[in-house]
Parts: C-alpha cells; sequence; structure tokens
C-alpha cells in the first residue's frame, strides 16, 4: 500500500490522510539530528497500516527517540505532558502563570475579583507597564476536546463585568486593559471568530501562528514537570502538590527528588535530561 493512499484517524475520531512531512517536522522541532529523524520515519513507515491512530503513531516515534535521546523524547512528548498535569486545571493554571512570569510578568493565581454586578474567581491575573490582565484558562485532560465559541462569549461578559468594575476604581494603581483566554486543546472556527471580533486574545495549542503555547514554551524552555521521561508518575504528582511545575523549577529545588528517596545516580540523570531539555548548561 502507497503512503499517498494512508488514512489515519485523529483523537476525534476524524480520518484524515497521512503526511510524512508532518512527522518529520514535529520531529526536528525536538532537535534531533537529520540522521535520527530518517532513521525514526523509515521505521514507523514500515509499521503504518490503514486506519492507524495518531496516538500510535506518535507512540511509536516517542519509543524510538527515547531510545536514542532522552531529552528529546521529552519535546517530543510536550503535548502528551500538558494533559498529564490534569485531571483538574489547576496545575495548568500554575503553568501558565510561570511562562507569563519569564515573559517579564507580574502574576497571582486564584483570585476573586469584584465585577460591577457579581463577584468572579479568576485563574491568573498578569501584570506589566501599570496594566492588567485577565487571564482564564479551559484545560482539557484528554484529546479531541476542542473550546467552542461559548467560551470566549462567557469569558468576554466576565471581562467586561470585572473591567467596568476595576477601571472606575481611583484605588487601582494599573488599568484593566486585556482579557486572555488559555486553552491547551484547540479553539473552534467560531471560538477564534468571536474572540478576535470582541477584542479578547486567544492563546491555544498552535495559535496564534508561531506563537502558540508550544512555541512559547520551546523558545523559552519552559517544559511541564510532566515531560520527563524520567520520572514516575507518583514522584510528578508530588513535585506537582510542591508548586514544581516547570522543569526549570526542578533545578533549582532539587532536594525535593531526596525527600522522594530518589538515588544520586538516578537523581544526576533526572537532572541531566532536564538540563539539556531547557538548554541549562550546568545544574
Amino acid at each position: 500500500m502507497e503512503i499517498k493512499n494512508l488514512e489515519i484517524t485523529k483523537s476525534s475520531g476524524e480520518k484524515v490522510k497521512f503526511s510524512l512531512d508532518k512527522l518529520r517536522s514535529s520531529l526536528k522541532r525536538t532537535g534531533a539530528s537529520d540522521t535520527i529523524v530518517v532513521q525514526i520515519l523509515n521505521k514507523v513507515r514500515d509499521e503504518l497500516y490503514q486506519g492507524i491512530s495518531t496516538k500510535e503513531i506518535y507512540n511509536r516515534a516517542f519509543a524510538l527517540l527515547k531510545k536514542n535521546k532522552s531529552h528529546l523524547a521529552s519535546k517530543y512528548k510536550l503535548k502528551k505532558a500538558i494533559y498529564e498535569l490534569g485531571p483538574t486545571g489547576f496545575p495548568f493554571e500554575r503553568f501558565v502563570s510561570a511562562i507569563l512570569q519569564y515573559s517579564g510578568y507580574k502574576t497571582e493565581v486564584g483570585k476573586v475579583l469584584q465585577g460591577k454586578c457579581v463577584s468572579h474567581e479568576i485563574d491568573v491575573i498578569a501584570f506589566k507597564n501599570n496594566e492588567a490582565t485577565i487571564i482564564e484558562c479551559k484545560f482539557h485532560s484528554e484529546q479531541g476536546l476542542n473550546c467552542n465559541v461559548k467560551i470566549p462569549l462567557y469569558i468576554n461578559s466576565r471581562y467586561q463585568d470585572v473591567r467596568t468594575n476595576w477601571n472606575k476604581s481611583s484605588k487601582k494603581e494599573t488599568t484593566l486593559t486585556q482579557g486572555w483566554v488559555v486553552t491547551n486543546t484547540r479553539f473552534t472556527k467560531d471560538a477564534l471568530q468571536y474572540g478576535n471580533c470582541c477584542g479578547l486574545y486567544l492563546l491555544s495549542w498552535d495559535y496564534p501562528k508561531k506563537n502558540g503555547l508550544k512555541d512559547r514554551i520551546d523558545r523559552l524552555g519552559l517544559y511541564p514537570i510532566t515531560v520527563s521521561t524520567l520520572l514516575t508518575n507518583r514522584e510528578k504528582q508530588f513535585l506537582l502538590s510542591r508548586d514544581i511545575v516547570l522543569c526549570r523549577a526542578l533545578i533549582n529545588d532539587n532536594f525535593y527528588l531526596d525527600h522522594l528517596g530518589v538515588s544520586e545516580t538516578r537523581k544526576d540523570k533526572i537532572l541531566d535530561e532536564i538540563s539539556q531539555l531547557c538548554d541549562i548548561k550546568n545544574h
């Protein structure tokens, strides 16, 4: 069977034509060498069959990448690692807050703000240059669930209510200028159209183009702790419960690995993996 006629099944259940170029691009984005990319593509191509799921293709490529380079496999695993921040959205909110801090914002998580009509619990408030931004995080713990138009409609009405009250208060040293919606999945076409029309800033896995969540994470080296291929799920959950959401934070607070009873040899391997991932030369 020719590759060009091969159909694969996405997480939403939709059937699409298989693209070798897409797989090549996702592997190259990890920083894998051309030789490794070609080796993996050849092996995965030999194992394809009609109707194979994108998850199965991903798992096979991931296993081959992990065999070669652990830290590159971590990069390839990024999307799945974001889902693993769940099942609740709270670690995702802290993750979004951490990304904003590295972009020069001061942030607060889970604050209640008074609107003109009612009070609202806001996921993240970010401050920069005497301006405030309120951010609602929409976390989905499984693939295939996208944000429809109801989300920005609802967020915009909350934003307008809070803004009216915020900007009429003389006690505030900042002006509330923007509302954001951030999701780890994607927005539907209507959601994007409405959000852009009413002036909300929308940030999803791959939107805005070249400045989506995955681009920011790669650019800033801000990987969630869940990308590690060496930490167990129990260890990841322990670290998340101690507010260690970013790999960078574990490099600074690696005594948590001692709390977990991790051996010195394994500790070195874990720190080496995440240092390479974040492109930090020493730990």
